[in-house]
């Protein structure tokens, strides 16, 4: 499918025709701010943030996710399945005419932006919500649209958090939807406030359309080095994507989406979404500062009536407590949102069985495998369903929500890449060690960010490792500034035998998970 503009007519003629109530658009920071407050939407913290409620969703409703099925040779390439589910053209075009209908009555604000920082690879996108906050969450997050005249967008954006699908006349399974048409070039999101399904339906929309352009569309966080050396960090939620790439002494590019083009990475974005659970100001300064300036916006966190001071610590409503920011509340970070190939990659997970080595170097099959495993693990409790005991989760690519084509596809597309650069990859363990969670402890954040560092400045000898028995990784033997005991899990445990078996054991898990790409 081309690049070319479209020009939706019923959306256009609604945009056009409504002379009975206000639509805002492209309206100032201080503007969106003070109709937030006015429309009562959210409140102000004591620095100046909006302090907002998703109400039921506080999270991303993977299950209520579709794609429009035209049964075109285009849509025979979407990975068709529990992720990508298919809708009908006929069932979008109802829904749309309702959401459209909904939005009559309501007033709307519309944000004009721009994804991808790479402008040969570029999409204009104009995101259109019944709520002031979405709109500066989108100001935040996307990239600033340059001032155009001719209106001219890649794909429209309609949020309707106030409207329900009736799944008996959708075709939905739920009242809520987020819809992707790929032929009329619409995203349509309902019945959740949850800003995440705006930042996530454009990343997937991404994840579709750049392969085609020899651009490999990456759920990673990205830094640069003062002499220009580019890093890579990908991982699922909770893992430390932005806070290890927050790093004082680097320069960020982008904490969550980027592409890897024939000409380097570039950030999809210009803002950050940062997890904020437990953040903490004096290991992650830059993301305080960050969360903490005027018009940031701070979803489900809890606070002080009184005073408007959060508190994150504290997880009453959701353990995903979130903040959306500016890049440019961070004051290190690259101003053109682009990096050069990269020279390290990082794997992160959140072992929580405290069996993964704290960092290990990936060579030739290993790299596919786990980026096709995408481990981490969830801890008990944090999640409805999970016993006493952490669970092992597994997610392609560490993305597989996002990912509307085959993950081989994107699998192979990293390992070309790697190939010609001569990239090195890391796992990186930012979970537990000594024993898994209960038992042993998360490994201190000093620890990790000064093993990375090491790793970025060629301070590890690459010829002298010791082979970890169970997974087959490589272990560095010593690392300036970090214990020797830490390195090698094995030794932490009191319990050899009982490692042995953990270890076993999910590693038996990462093969089972690996044997579906066998087929």
């Amino acid at each position: 499918m081309n690049k070319g503009k479209i020009i939706d007519t019923t959306i256009s003629n609604f945009l056009i025709s409504r002379s009975t109530q206000n639509q805002y658009t492209n309206l100032s920071l201080p503007d969106l701010v003070e109709h937030v407050i006015r429309n009562h939407e959210g409140l102000l913290s004591e620095s100046g943030a909006i302090l907002v409620s998703t109400g039921e969703f506080t999270g991303r409703s993977p299950g209520d996710k579709y794609i429009v099925d035209y049964g075109n040779p285009y849509d025979e390439e979407i990975n068709w399945g529990k992720v990508n589910q298919r809708i009908s053209p006929q069932q979008f075009d109802i829904l749309l005419t309702q959401v459209l209908a909904y939005l009559q009555n309501k007033d709307v604000y519309i944000q004009d932006v721009a994804v991808g920082a790479n402008v040969r690879h570029q999409r204009q996108i104009r995101i259109i919500s019944e709520y002031a906050w979405s709109a500066i969450f989108s100001k935040n997050l996307f990239i600033e649209k340059s001032s155009d005249p001719i209106k001219e967008f890649d794909f429209v954006l309609i949020q309707a958090p106030g409207f329900s699908a009736d799944p008996k006349i959708n075709g939905t399974k739920t009242p809520t939807f987020v819809i992707i048409d790929f032929n009329r070039k619409i995203i349509l999101i309902g019945n959740t406030q949850y800003a995440g399904e705006i930042k996530k339906s454009v990343f997937t929309t991404m994840n579709r359309l750049l392969p085609s352009e020899n651009v490999l569309p990456m759920h990673c966080s990205a830094n640069m080095g003062r002499h220009g050396d580019t890093a890579l960090f990908f991982g699922l939620s909770g893992t430390g994507k932005t806070t290890l790439s927050s790093d004082p002494e680097r320069l960020l590019i982008g904490d969550d989406e980027h592409g890897w083009g024939d000409d380097g990475i570039f950030n999809f974005e210009g803002g950050c979404y940062a997890k904020t659970i437990n953040l903490n100001k004096k290991f992650e300064p830059l993301i305080w500062s960050a969360v903490h300036s005027f018009g940031s916006v701070l979803e489900n966190v809890v606070f002080d009536e009184n005073t408007r001071v959060v508190d994150f610590s504290k997880d009453t409503i959701t353990e995903n407590t979130r903040g959306a920011y500016d890049l440019k509340r961070i004051e290190n970070h690259v101003d053109t949102g682009k990096g050069i190939h990269p020279h390290n990659i990082f794997f992160l997970s959140a072992d929580a069985f405290g069996v993964l080595p704290p960092i290990s170097l990936l060579k030739d099959q290993q790299v596919i495998e786990f980026f096709l495993a995408g481990y981490t693990a969830k801890l008990a409790g944090t999640e409805r369903g999970l016993g006493n005991e952490p669970a092992a989760t597994f997610s392609s690519c560490f993305g597989a929500p996002f990912l509307p084509l085959s993950p081989m596809l994107y699998a192979k597309m990293l390992k070309d890449r790697i190939d010609k650069h001569g990239s090195n990859v890391w796992l990186i363990n930012t979970g537990w060690i000594g024993g898994q969670f209960g038992i042993g402890n998360r490994i201190d954040l000093p620890y990790t960010r000064r093993m990375i560092s090491a790793a970025i400045c060629d301070e590890i000898d690459l010829q002298d490792f010791m082979m970890d028995p169970v997974f087959g990784l490589r272990v560095p033997k010593e690392i300036t500034g970090i214990p020797p005991e830490i390195l090698n899990q094995r030794y932490l445990w009191k319990d050899r035998n009982e490692y042995q078996k953990t270890a076993q054991n999910l590693w038996s898990q990462f093969k089972n998970t690996l044997a579906e790409y066998d087929k």
